[in-house]
């Protein structure tokens, strides 16, 4: 059974509507990256080095990352000698299941958010702005009560103009309490009066807003030095998540700006927003790969409910669909010249 056979199956009575999220958001990197995969293997009848020079070129353009790519040919072309693979046949389905399996390598890192019952989580969100990350706060938030939980908000960007009112609306679109003072405030006060504040009143999830100013780099991650040491204070163990917001479609730029934020305040994991409006939907390899972050949600759209968890498999499908249902197309054709 090949993998492409294999995926299905698995994903098949899971949430329907969160697999056709992927696959839809993921469709400016299908239509560009796995059509060219699609048309390398219809132009190469034979796997040799010219085929997996060009499907080299094909994966850097999708932003998987040069050493993820290198990861992936060398697979590749050790399962074609032991499998002892002649044609291009199914290159589309192996490609597919090592892509998964270099996500899964490494360290096991969960994708789950950390959050216990019987305490105050603290969720820090960090990133540049113009990155999506007041809006993700807001579908977060929205998410979180769905699940049940009770959430505050912290306005800790007090010096980008419009960024505390931007929160306010999410806040109201929800009807989550948001905590703030006014703008240009010392992000730090913000935050200790909404960690005081939560804790007074039981809330389940804190998520705090942070500046994003990358201009002023060096005061920015001194910043979220003292944010990070004045959380701790108040908690133990707080924030329980650092969450750093990447804007999909700046490709390559995303990882220098995750190692960045990586050195001031350890980041636990990656909101990968805007997937859905880049052709580059390869960063993902490239992040997990070079940073050894999980990437815990993905934005697939503008919605509400388009905030997703990061699933690799569902990933792969959202990359593959086309050719999976190809594969099924075919099997079908198959079957009826059979019967005839």
């Amino acid at each position: 059974m090949s993998f492409f056979k294999k995926l299905k199956e698995k994903i098949t009575g899971t949430n329907e509507a969160v697999t056709e999220k992927f696959k839809d958001g993921l469709t400016k990197t299908r239509d560009s990256f796995t059509s060219k995969v699609n048309d390398l293997v219809s132009r190469f009848r034979v796997v040799d080095e010219e085929f997996f020079e060009e499907l080299e070129e094909v994966l850097l353009q999708a932003d998987v990352g040069f050493e993820t790519v290198m990861e992936l040919i060398d697979l590749l072309k050790d399962e074609v000698k032991r499998k002892n693979i002649k044609d291009t046949t199914g290159m589309q389905s192996l490609i597919s299941e090592k892509l998964v399996e270099i996500y899964n390598a490494g360290e096991e890192m969960s994708n789950e958010l950390n959050i216990e019952e019987g305490r105050l989580n603290v969720i820090l969100m960090v990133g540049v702005n113009g990155v999506g990350k007041t809006t993700t706060i807001g579908k977060m938030a929205a998410r979180l009560q769905k699940e049940g939980k009770t959430v505050m908000l912290a306005a800790g960007d007090t010096f980008r103009a419009g960024a505390i009112d931007q929160l306010v609306v999410w806040g109201e679109r929800t009807g989550v309490e948001v905590v703030r003072q006014a703008e240009g405030s010392d992000p730090a006060a913000v935050i200790y009066d909404a960690v005081k504040s939560a804790k007074k009143r039981n809330v389940d999830v804190l998520i705090c807003d942070t500046a994003g100013r990358l201009q002023n780099k060096v005061n920015l991650m001194n910043e979220l030095e003292k944010v990070h040491r004045v959380i701790g204070r108040e908690i133990e163990g707080a924030p329980h998540e650092v969450l750093l917001a990447l804007d999909a479609t700046t490709g390559q730029n995303a990882l220098i700006q995750a190692q960045t934020f990586n050195e001031a305040t350890k980041v636990t994991g990656i909101v990968l927003t805007k997937l859905d409006g880049t052709a580059k939907g390869g960063i993902v390899l490239a992040i997990r790969s070079k940073l050894d972050i999980p990437v815990k949600f993905v934005g697939l759209g503008e919605g509400i409910e388009d905030l997703q968890p990061f699933d690799p498999e569902k990933y792969v499908y959202g990359l593959f669909a086309d050719g999976l249902e190809m594969e099924d197309r075919d099997e079908e054709e198959a079957e009826n010249e059979e019967d005839k």
